[in-house]
């Protein structure tokens, strides 16, 4: 029987509009940010809400999870019947069309005001067609590339069911021993903010139409802080200033914010002594109050249960901090169905900031067209039509391709001769699920073309290659057990690694040259995949050392999540091209590197270090009263004694088979008055004879400052393509803002005095040019 006030699918129709067929929206112009509800929606939610009940209203913060893939320790359970009593807002880790579809049935079908579902799931780096992990998109510098990927992956997801994507993650990583730095664009604020909103609008579309099949709503992630993790490890605390936070570590989020992302994550970090997830003046003053964000905000997994090991309270007690901290949707923990009604009943939550919340979930799936159809277009035939098409495939080889990194080139090893006998070896040169990475939930190892193969299929009947395995990834039992319980599939060679190695020797000393394919697997980095050590794990660099004996020309071809410590691989290779986990074409993108089929551009976006003990190490650090000059005897310096301070690989590096010269940058002016804009310009040539790409970087430094300012920041970049021999003139326009900074009162303020500019092809080699900004 039906409830007397129940609200019916073709009331919601009407009450939205949306009676019959919809006509076709005009792109908006100007639109970036998400707008705040207009009429029409307010309206259509206020008289939804009017006839839901306390519970339901409840029931809308509750995100459970069903399905195939399962991210944390807890299941949900009885969701089926959750869902007819409305007690369920959202459903992560369901996809495909069928599933979808029959969840969505159930919710505006059989429950009782037939409010739709919003689906979601980890779409990190693709969904189905898997791209390179987002420190290597970032390594591309190319942002119509990452914002193209993530339309790609948001296509693709739609497809197949999904509405809501747990993407883009932000957070800034200075410490490589954090596994997550795979899941991020790296260590510089202005470059992780160009990336947040390139990923924002690849998801959700450049005006944030949400209700075009095709797009899907993003959600930032992990807000905030979450990267600034004491000793690299997952969860662990954070401490910082308010003007570091300002100026280092919120940038991108905020940048996110700016351009429309629809959703916000909580970390599960404390920040200062109060979890993020608990954090009112996080969720709440700076969110929503500040930065005006008009979206609603999820936890990540259980992160209102964990607040009791934080120390906060019982269920009851963490239920009150979240909802009142500014939390709209509790992911999993089911904290709010259990405890709202009786927080509201005793008087420590208000049923308005309850109804608020509802609010804004509602919203979101008015913005997402769930109202005017709950499937979104959603069919098999549609799913197949879409999910690694050809094209897809295409997009991914390239992408990947623009994502390598040449660490070394030593007299042109690279690229290899297509008539080379190549022996190939190393535990991760023929394991395709490695190419696909951490977070890449619904990726298809059997679709992941391996390095091996890739070699094969791009050198073709004119090489000839010999495998051998070489090294087991790791030979540490208890790392094995634990990363096979959780997807690792490592395959263990039993025999004794000296037997391993030597048939690896053998092939190398029948060959012309040597590609060795070492690294990390793939569950090695991610969530709750921190290393202490995070130089070659296992038996591999005893692998290289023998293959160097040879005295073959040896090619390291790194598989990886996070910068490496690699001092013996970087002064005895031949050469060093770093992969990261290239995803379902990284075979076929590797080789085409390779082989010279592609000349490689990437460029690092995170520090690699000599030795773990410089962590963290970035290169926008500050200044000590007592830095080191690079004098060997000068002892009171802020200094190592056993390794030197500067790192193995800056920021902004990576090399080209091409060359490229960087005459010194001038300025348009060398006085700049309060407001003033300033042009850069500096000529770069391409002095070798092949075309090549480069990243050509501009950063500034403020000498003299009423608090301590970073040695180098970074203010913009250009990708340029340089055919041979050819000059050109780069021009950059720094505006006022970009001399700027949250001072001690946290004003922001562009103080009169010295500045440097500095041109380059990364951090470290720059040349300089300096002008005055005057009272």
């Amino acid at each position: 029987m039906k409830h007397p006030n129940m609200l019916t699918k073709a009331a919601l129709l009407v009450a939205l509009g949306l009676g019959g067929h919809r006509a076709a929206q005009a792109q908006a112009t100007a639109a970036t940010a998400l707008p705040p509800p207009d009429a029409k929606m307010q309206q259509f939610i206020s008289k939804l809400m009017q006839q839901m009940t306390a519970e339901e209203k409840i029931g809308q913060l509750n995100l459970v999870s069903v399905g195939f893939t399962v991210t944390g320790p807890v299941v949900s359970q009885d969701v089926d019947a959750k869902i007819k009593k409305g007690l369920v807002g959202g459903v992560l880790n369901t996809f495909t069309p069928v599933a979808a579809r029959k969840l969505q049935e159930m919710a505006v079908s059989q429950s009782r005001l037939h409010i739709p579902l919003i689906l979601g799931f980890d779409v990190i780096h693709g969904h189905r067609t898997i791209l390179p992990i987002p420190l290597g998109l970032a390594a591309t510098w190319d942002l119509p590339a990452i914002e193209r990927g993530a339309h790609l992956a948001g296509q693709e997801a739609a497809a197949d069911g999904i509405n809501w994507v747990y993407s883009p993650m932000v957070d800034i990583a200075r410490d490589p021993r954090w596994g997550r730095v795979a899941e991020g664009a790296g260590e510089d604020p202005y470059l992780g903010s160009q990336i947040a909103k390139a990923m924002v609008h690849g998801y959700q579309g450049p005006t944030n139409d949400m209700t075009r099949p095709d797009n899907v709503m993003a959600c930032l992630k992990h807000f905030a802080l979450y990267g600034a993790a004491e000793a690299g490890r997952d969860y662990n605390t954070t401490d910082m200033s308010r003007q570091r936070m300002y100026n280092e570590y919120l940038p991108p989020y905020k940048a996110a914010v700016q351009a429309g992302v629809g959703s916000v994550m909580s970390s599960f970090n404390d920040i200062n002594g109060i979890p993020a997830t608990a954090n009112k003046w996080l969720m709440t003053d700076l969110l929503r109050r500040q930065w005006g964000f008009p979206g609603f905000v999820a936890t990540d997994y259980t992160a209102i249960n964990e607040m009791s090991a934080h120390g906060l309270g019982d269920d009851k007690k963490v239920s009150e901090l979240a909802l009142n901290a500014g939390i709209d949707m509790d992911m999993v923990g089911e904290i709010f169905v259990r405890n709202l009604a009786n927080n509201v009943k005793e008087g420590t939550v208000k049923q308005a900031d309850v109804d608020a919340a509802c609010r804004r979930v509602l919203e979101a799936k008015y913005r997402l067209g769930l109202f005017q159809d709950p499937y979104r277009g959603v069919s098999e035939a549609r799913a197949k039509e879409v999910l690694m098409q050809p094209a897809f495939l295409q997009t991914a080889r390239d992408i990947t391709r623009r994502s390598l990194v040449l660490l070394k080139n030593d007299n042109q090893t690279l690229p290899l001769k297509n008539t080379a006998n190549i022996a190939v070896v190393g535990p991760l040169a023929d394991r395709p699920i490695d190419m696909l990475g951490n977070w890449s939930a619904a990726g298809d190892a059997k679709q992941a073309v391996s390095i091996l193969q890739g070699i094969k299929n791009v050198g073709g009947n004119t090489i000839r290659v010999t495998y051998a395995h070489g090294a087991n990834v790791t030979e540490d039992d208890q790392l094995i057990k634990r990363l096979n319980a959780h997807g690792g599939q490592l395959d263990i060679d039993p025999r004794p690694a000296e037997a391993q190695i030597a048939e690896a020797v053998r092939a190398a000393q029948a060959a012309e040259v040597v590609v060795a394919v070492v690294g990390e697997s793939q569950g090695m980095t991610g969530e709750a995949a921190s290393r202490a050590d995070i130089g070659l794990p296992g038996r591999q660099l005893d692998l290289l050392k023998a293959l160097k004996a040879t005295g073959k020309p040896l090619v390291v071809v790194l598989c990886n999540g996070r910068p490496l410590t690699l001092p013996w691989e970087n002064e005895n290779a031949s050469a060093m091209l770093e992969t990261w986990f290239g995803g379902t074409q990284a075979g076929n993108a590797v080789a085409d590197v390779l082989f010279g089929v592609y000349n490689p551009s990437g460029k690092i976006t995170m520090t690699f270090p000599r030795a773990v003990g410089q962590v963290p190490i970035y290169y926008n650090h500050k200044s000590t009263g007592r830095p080191y000059g690079g004098v060997a005897l000068d002892k009171y310096k802020s200094r190592y004694l056993d390794v030197p301070n500067d790192p193995l690989y800056p920021f902004g590096y990576g090399l080209s088979y091409s060359t490229f010269t960087y005459d010194k940058p001038s300025l348009s002016k060398t006085s700049l008055a309060p407001g003033q804009g300033l042009d850069v310009t500096v000529t770069v040539q391409n002095t070798s004879q092949r075309d090549g790409e480069e990243v050509v970087q501009l950063y500034v430094r403020d000498l003299v400052g009423s608090s301590t300012r970073p040695v180098q920041e970074l203010k913009s970049f250009q990708k340029i393509l340089l055919k041979a021999g050819e000059s050109r003139q780069v021009s950059f326009h720094l505006n006022p803002d970009d001399l700027k900074f949250y001072n001690d009162d946290l004003k922001w303020v562009a103080e009169p005095g010295e500045f440097e500019v500095m041109t380059g092809g990364n951090s470290r080699d720059v040349q300089k040019a300096s002008f005055t900004l005057t009272k």
